[in-house]
């Protein structure tokens, strides 16, 4: 599956916690990992499960070494050593960021009727666009995609990223909405990175997609007994 995928040259991560109870030298309260990539020729994506106790950027340049391409994935820093070792382009996921402004919404005071809407509120409408824009869209061809979306998207972008600038100022730091604007704005170099190629998607959904039968699954059994165990989990998923 690895092999297959190095063939292609748009992959997405994700990654979620999975307990293992008789892991060597790690309670079996403590966090162990199910790692996802996904990708490979775009007419015959593959998707790769693979286990291990750590978080750690050793796991993604294994996982990711001898690769040359786009990788998407969420904001985490333990994807930046094989980025900076291999000749890889990351880029970002809108869901996060909008995720965040969403959770700072829910957390606001209830709005009463004729206040005006929250910050956390009109940055959502700003995102939404650029999601209108993506669907308008997603039957063009690649290029046509990257012309629309330097015609389109690249104004909405600008608009919401002077926007985020200058409301920073304005929320207290200790703010949902703060902490969802200045993730944004650290972001914002690999967030725009899916203008510039009509191949690549606004977000990591298709990973998350793909790890969420796992999730949901881990509903259900809990936990894995054995490291073995594990790896026998992800091979079946």
């Amino acid at each position: 599956l690895r092999e297959h995928q190095l063939e292609g040259d748009y992959l997405q991560a994700d990654e979620t916690r999975l307990q293992v109870l008789k892991e060597d030298g790690r309670p079996a309260t403590a966090d162990k990992w199910m790692w996802l990539v996904r990708g490979g020729p775009p007419d015959q994506p593959a998707v790769l499960f693979e286990y291990d106790a750590s978080r750690g950027e050793e796991v993604p340049s294994r996982l990711l070494g001898g690769f040359a391409g786009v990788l998407q994935a969420d904001g985490y820093a333990g994807y930046n050593q094989v980025c900076r070792n291999n000749p890889i382009t990351r880029i970002g996921c809108w869901d996060h960021a909008r995720r965040k402004f969403v959770e700072a919404s829910k957390a606001a005071p209830a709005k009463k009727k004729g206040h005006k809407a929250s910050k956390a509120d009109v940055a959502i409408g700003k995102i939404r666009k650029l999601y209108r824009i993506e669907d308008r869209i997603k039957d063009l061809a690649p290029e046509e995609k990257t012309l629309q979306r330097q015609t389109l998207s690249q104004p909405v972008l600008d608009d919401l990223k002077v926007w985020l600038q200058t409301n920073s100022r304005r929320v207290p730091k200790d703010s949902l909405t703060w902490t969802a604007i200045n993730y944004t704005l650290n972001q914002w170099d690999l967030l725009v990175g899916y203008c510039r190629d009509g191949r690549l998607n606004i977000s990591n959904a298709l990973a998350e997609n793909a790890i969420r039968p796992f999730a949901v699954g881990r509903r259900n059994w809990l936990f894995a007994d054995t490291p073995r165990g594990a790896r026998a989990s992800a091979t079946i998923y």
